[in-house]
């Protein structure tokens, strides 16, 4: 045999040696795990009545280690405000890609009762748009169930919470399990956050004890820190140092979920967004266009996705409509009003907007503009309080403290002229930045009358062109409180009637 017979020999032997080894290792790095061509799993957690306070995003009092790694492997939105700081109004916006005001859903649980809401034309939630695409689309805990589980509860959906009509067979299932060999998945994670405490400082008390037996220990109350604007009183205290307890229960859960992504191979296709869908529930918070009840984290990591990147910029929480469509390669709608956060020749917003409206039985309206250094607040109905009666809201044992502290004149000047003021401005204007709880309104300062202007325009400018339903008909109305009259909730019926004789005095 020659040399070059030799040589050729041996090289076919290498040859195919090396194509047998790349056959083995494509076959052991694919077990646990899904080809990277495929399109991406898309998961969103979406937490009740809970602002940013995550170590992350600065909070000291606690550490929150799984959603650090997830900003640690994506990007952290600083600036991110929902457009409706209460759970109905924000899901119906957000699984819409839709301004709530827009969609004719922005009063809260509405479309209860006999008359109905629908979808403008063209409109479609977002889980019909992952189906559409070949996706599995599915919303519960995203933790896995177990045998000891009611058969029902293991089938449940997590929470939908959305003012228009819809058919929730847009959900495949609560969960990714059951979906076809390689069928990309989407998933919404609902965690129930600041809801854990309860409204009771005897829920509060439980629920530290539970975080004890967790964690070592629970949130020291005495060592919070409250917004200016509330007493340091213990009542308060307590349900601050519980709510921080259930950020910390929060992020466990979190990491549970991602334990499991892991465990399946899953979790390096997929794309991960960390969102609450408000503010911490509290007087000025939940249901108010404030920072406290409107600003939110926003973390987004998974392929494609910077890591260890921290963005500036004003986003809304309608925005992740758009950006997880472009994750998954699916098409914009045209009607959509949110943006894709990654997308090429994305340009920073000028403004982000705000709308509070209608709260079970108590009506309000409520619009905002954010600029990068000024929030712009307008009052629909200044002739009444801040603290409406409400029966959800005065049914908690932080606001029957603070009602006490004002009737027996121990609160302060700064806290009756905020919380308990009989009237409020028509307009209110705050540096945000500089006045992070929103305390010094600048709106009657000459020296800001024409910023004043320049966002009083632009707001009107947004009602026009975004189409804001405005007020609630009185017939939508009595037919929504049609499901609460009769109930066994005197108080309810009573905030019912006063809110009927407000309107009919003009206020």
């Amino acid at each position: 045999m020659t040399n070059r017979t030799t040589y050729r020999a041996a090289t076919r032997f290498w040859l195919l040696a090396l194509a047998v080894f790349g056959c083995l290792f494509e076959v052991a790095a694919g077990q646990g795990s899904e080809p990277r061509s495929k399109k991406p799993n898309i998961v969103w957690f979406i937490v009740d009545d809970m602002s940013a306070n995550f170590s992350c995003y600065g909070e000291r009092l606690i550490e929150t280690p799984h959603v650090d790694q997830l900003a640690k492997e994506g990007t952290l939105f600083r600036n991110a405000f929902i457009t409706a700081p209460v759970c109905s109004p924000c899901r119906s916006a957000l699984i819409t890609g839709m301004y709530q005001t827009s969609i004719g859903a922005h009063h809260h649980r509405s479309g209860r009762g006999e008359l109905k809401i629908h979808l403008p034309e063209g409109v479609t939630p977002l889980p019909l748009l992952f189906q559409q695409a070949g996706y599995y689309t599915c919303i519960g805990s995203g933790l896995e169930a177990t045998e000891n589980q009611p058969a029902a509860k293991r089938k449940a959906l997590g929470k939908t919470d959305y003012n228009f009509e819809h058919d929730l067979s847009m959900y495949d299932a609560n969960d990714w399990r059951d979906r076809k060999p390689d069928q990309p998945f989407f998933m919404q994670v609902q965690l129930a956050g600041g809801k854990l405490r309860g409204g009771t400082d005897a829920s509060a008390t439980r629920f530290a004890e539970q975080a004890a037996k967790e964690f070592g220990q629970s949130v020291d109350p005495q060592r919070v820190e409250l917004p200016p604007y509330y007493p340091r009183d213990p009542v308060l205290l307590r349900d601050w140092a519980a709510y921080l307890d259930s950020v910390r229960m929060t992020d466990l859960h979190v990491g549970k979920v991602v334990e499991r992504l892991k465990r399946e191979g899953l979790y390096e296709n997929t794309w991960i967004a960390f969102m609450t869908d408000h503010g911490i529930s509290h007087v000025r918070g939940k249901q108010f266009l404030y920072d406290e009840g409107t600003h939110v984290p926003l973390i987004i990591r998974g392929p494609g996705v910077t890591a260890g990147a921290i963005r500036e910029d004003l986003v809304e929480h309608i925005d992740l409509a758009a950006t997880s469509l472009s994750a998954a390669g699916i098409p914009l709608p045209s009607s959509m009003q949110g943006d894709d956060l990654f997308g090429t020749g994305y340009k920073a917003k000028e403004a982000v907007f705000s709308a509070r409206d209608r709260c079970d039985e108590t009506v309000e309206r409520l619009r905002s503009v954010r600029t990068d250094r000024f929030l712009y607040i307008r009052n629909f109905y200044p002739e009444r309080p801040h603290l409406q009666p409400n029966a959800y809201k005065d049914g908690k044992s932080i606001l029957e403290s603070l009602r006490k502290l004002h009737a027996a004149g121990e609160l302060s000047p700064l806290s009756e002229r905020l919380l308990f003021s009989p009237t409020r401005p028509r307009e209110e204007l705050y540096e945000w930045r500089e006045d992070k709880w929103q305390v010094s309104n600048l709106a009657e300062d000459s020296r800001y009358a024409e910023e004043l202007v320049r966002h009083r325009e632009r707001l009107d400018r947004w009602i026009a062109e975004t189409q804001d339903r405005g007020d609630e008909s009185t017939e939508m109305y009595d037919s929504d409180m049609r499901v609460y009259v009769g109930k066994g909730n005197p108080v309810v019926e009573k905030n019912i009637g006063l809110m009927k004789q407000w309107a009919a005095e003009g206020k």
